[in-house]
């Protein structure tokens, strides 16, 4: 599926759209470079599963964990588990050793599947070799001049 996304309004509801399509322990291995709206996709994948905390890159924590709304566990912390869901976002750019990467990715996706959760994967190139079955996302600028003239989009499911 290819489709022009005009701003990050369009991205966003491209986001929660997907996430009502998807698998709830589906990976999605997005690619794109900086400012390419990857954490906007994101944005909008959590919206679409119903989270209400704010999403932000996870470039220096690497990863974050995000809970479905209304989803309590004991003493009233927020928790997930195979009903309940959510998010698991992955931020691989700072690492630059494949091993580190490919280390972090089979942790994250092991605690993701746990949970029943979705995972969205930044820079997934960082990884020694792309995992199979899983979703491809490429946003790219569709004018490389102009940042401001929207994005094309790539989506291929797992095969």
């Amino acid at each position: 599926m290819s489709l022009y996304l005009a701003d990050a309004a369009a991205t966003l509801a491209f986001g929660r759209q997907l996430a009502s399509r998807l698998p709830p322990t589906s990976t999605l291995l997005l690619h794109g470079d900086l400012g390419a709206g990857k954490t906007c996709l994101v944005q909008g994948l959590a919206a679409g599963l119903g989270i209400d905390e704010p999403i932000t890159s996870p470039t220096f924590a690497l990863a974050q964990h995000y809970r479905l709304a209304g989803i309590r566990g004991p003493a009233g912390g927020a928790t997930g588990d195979a009903a309940g869901g959510g998010l698991v976002h992955l931020d691989l750019y700072r690492l630059d050793l494949p091993a580190a990467a490919d280390e972090l990715f089979a942790q994250e996706e092991e605690e993701a599947r746990a949970l029943g959760a979705l995972l969205a994967v930044e820079w997934p190139e960082r990884l020694s070799g792309l995992p199979a079955n899983c979703w491809q996302v490429h946003l790219n600028l569709a004018d490389p001049h102009n940042p401001d003239a929207g994005r094309r989009l790539e989506l291929s499911a797992p095969t």
